[in-house]
């Protein structure tokens, strides 16, 4: 099975880091994250890449080159203006007939592939997203007549389920992507779900986007740990 990831946007909310490069690039303990993310999921036996490049695919292009790895990577130059929606469908037409597995390129989890993969065969369903909690970013407060009685961080397990990414998408979902402008949330998602064909895998352990400096800085003290958090039951 093929690893899809999404590395074209701009990254403009870490435009600190994104002048001169994408923000799959932005590096993490002196790797790129995107090295990390397919790191985790090579750890995992899948070790055959489909970049979907973009935003300054030259700079992605140029760094799988100089890579000294047993990976099988090929960076796809699918257009600075493609939505994410487009970036698949120009990647799946590479990949054929086949299930692969899809994520974004900015973030980090310590995501079990194998049982997100028996949970989607068992569902039975064209897709399967990957649900997590959103890290907890801000203190809650209560009060009572306009004086607090209760100040504290949020629980992370307070929070909804929001898109994680690494879906599992099968072949037939390329019918669901209309055009190269449309990002894959809004388009080819609702219509899986009117159809009743995208299942949800619930994932409570790590997940950590990169969409902030203060997000990167994060990821950065969390390397330090051994192992990091994402990879944290995977090695």
């Amino acid at each position: 099975m093929k690893a899809i990831i999404l590395a074209g946007g701009l990254g403009t909310r870490i435009s600190e880091e994104t002048f001169d490069k994408p923000k799959p690039m932005v590096q993490i303990a002196g790797k790129p994250i995107l090295w990390h993310l397919m790191n985790l999921i090579a750890t995992q036996g899948i070790k055959d890449f489909v970049i979907a490049a973009g935003y300054k695919s030259e700079v992605i292009a140029s760094w799988v080159r100089s890579l000294d790895c047993d990976w099988t990577i090929e960076t796809l130059d699918t257009g600075l203006e493609t939505q994410t929606g487009g970036r698949i469908s120009c990647c799946m037409a590479k990949t054929g007939d086949e299930r692969v597995l899809v994520t974004y390129g900015d973030g980090l989890a310590n995501i079990n592939i194998s049982n997100l993969m028996n949970f989607h065969k068992a569902a039975g369903t064209l897709a399967t997203i990957t649900a997590v909690r959103p890290p907890a970013r801000f203190g809650v407060l209560h009060s009572e007549n306009g004086i607090v009685k209760h100040f504290g961080e949020k629980n992370q397990a307070d929070s909804g389920w929001i898109n994680g990414g690494f879906f599992i998408l099968e072949p037939e979902v390329k019918s669901y992507i209309k055009k190269l402008s449309e990002p894959f949330e809004t388009g080819a998602i609702p219509r899986l779900v009117g159809e009743s064909q995208l299942a949800a895998y619930h994932h409570s352990g790590f997940w950590q986007p990169m969409d902030t400096l203060r997000e990167r800085n994060d990821l950065e003290l969390f390397a330090m740990q051994d192992p990091p958090p994402w990879l944290e039951g995977i090695i």
